[in-house]
């Protein structure tokens, strides 16, 4: 029987799903992935990620602002997460962060809302996603600062260096890898994919963004997370069952998720 793999980063919420979201969830079984993630990045989003999540057995959801939409943030914003996320479908505060390449939201407001969406998943107890683009220092001295026993969570689409990634493991992350991994400069994702330990490693799409190769350019969907998994299972000389076991299971123990 193929291998079947585990998106654990698809933005399925968004329009450019509309015409056929429900005809892609239905056939996702088929086309080899047995479960998808899909993270909010504004209320909106989140409230429509725990609907297509209650909806599907195979979907689960997070709940959370996206570094770009802090400037919209309040406290009754993150009443209404913390409402949300008592679904059971809900598995994590995300997604959540630092993003200085388009500073959508000034940075210290991006700073705030990032230590209290931390807060949040300490207090209901989840793991928290991270986005963290272009602010690696911030980002890490942030979560140090903020730490507490039980703190866990993956940084998606990981885009440090190994270096990095070595420091979010030591505070209980995982390190999730998409489609840039599959370009060919992508030097330093491919460095970290063989370097990092394959229990810390998760896989994703990033869907609708960041298609792999040999897709690029085309809208990106969670069945073509495989190309992640295969470039991965090439730069560790291992087989792609071993990739498709490894990382369902440590996106099964990091969101505990028990079937």
């Amino acid at each position: 029987m193929a291998s079947k793999f585990i998106d654990s980063h698809a933005h399925l919420d968004d329009k450019r799903f509309n015409k056929d979201r429900d005809e892609i969830i239905r056939y996702l079984h088929d086309d080899g992935i047995e479960a998808v993630l899909n993270p909010g990045a504004d209320l909106k989003s989140s409230k429509k990620a725990v609907e297509i999540a209650e909806k599907y057995p195979n979907i689960y959801a997070a709940v959370g602002c996206h570094p770009h939409d802090t400037k919209y943030m309040d406290d009754e914003t993150m009443n209404i997460f913390r409402e949300l996320a008592k679904s059971k479908k809900v598995v994590a505060i995300g997604e959540i962060g630092l993003d200085y390449y388009y500073n959508n939201s000034e940075r210290d407001v991006q700073k705030k809302w990032f230590r209290e969406q931390i807060r949040l998943a300490k207090e209901l107890d989840l793991p928290y996603i991270v986005h963290d683009r272009d602010a690696h220092e911030d980002l890490l001295r942030i979560m140090k600062e903020e730490h507490y026993d039980g703190a866990r969570g993956v940084l998606h689409c990981y885009s440090g260096s190994v270096e990095m990634a070595r420091e979010f493991i030591k505070l209980g992350f995982y390190i999730s890898l998409a489609g840039p991994v599959t370009f060919r400069k992508a030097r330093v994702p491919k460095l970290v994919a063989k370097e990092i330990p394959f229990d810390k490693l998760l896989i994703e799409t990033d869907s609708p963004y960041l298609t792999p190769e040999p897709f690029r350019g085309k809208r990106n969907e969670p069945m073509y997370v495989r190309f992640v998994a295969e470039e991965i299972a090439e730069i560790r000389n291992v087989s792609l069952d071993e990739v498709a076991e490894k990382t369902n299971q440590n996106f099964k123990t990091l969101f505990n998720i028990k079937n």
